[in-house]
């Protein structure tokens, strides 16, 4: 796959998430807060003292936010985007699962009681390397349909 250009913001928000993310970022941090506070005494702890640390720090705080949203943002496009292939390249997994973040909170609710279904399907079994997947209980529910449908109905007296 060929890499396309970042923009601008790209790059930035890069650069700053995987700094910010280092122990150096959080040293400085300490850093600028231990001068702020020795220099409290030459500013007689004035209310432009105090105001210096609460700006930046609001600024700050504030522009990190984006910048921050904006990285798990596209990480998570990346992770969702893994998982899918994974589901489609499994031959065994269930393609309903492809784009599930896109599903409404009611449908992603009425998923999550399957699943706890089949927990409790796997709790009950004694083998523990026994699974069951939408794909198996489709499955069994097809043969039961078709199994109901060859027996003849009695007649009614």
């Amino acid at each position: 796959m060929e890499k396309k250009s970042l923009s601008f913001f790209e790059r930035f928000a890069a650069k700053v998430t995987r700094y910010t993310g280092k122990s150096g970022a959080f040293i400085l941090s300490c850093f600028i807060i231990l001068i702020w506070l020795i220099t409290g005494p030459v500013f007689h702890y004035s209310d432009s003292w105090q105001l210096v640390i609460n700006t930046g720090t609001t600024i700050i705080t504030f522009l990190m936010v984006f910048v921050i949203q904006h990285a798990q943002n596209k990480d998570s496009v990346a992770l969702q985007l893994k998982l899918n292939e994974l589901i489609a390249a499994s031959s065994r997994a269930s393609n309903r699962l492809v784009d599930i973040e896109d599903l409404s909170a009611e449908e992603l609710e009425t998923l999550k009681k399957f699943y706890i279904q089949l927990a409790e399907l796997a709790k009950q079994e004694k083998n523990i390397h026994r699974t069951h997947s939408i794909d198996e209980a489709a499955t069994r529910h097809e043969h039961k349909k078709k199994s109901q449908a060859a027996v003849p109905e009695l007649p009614e007296r």
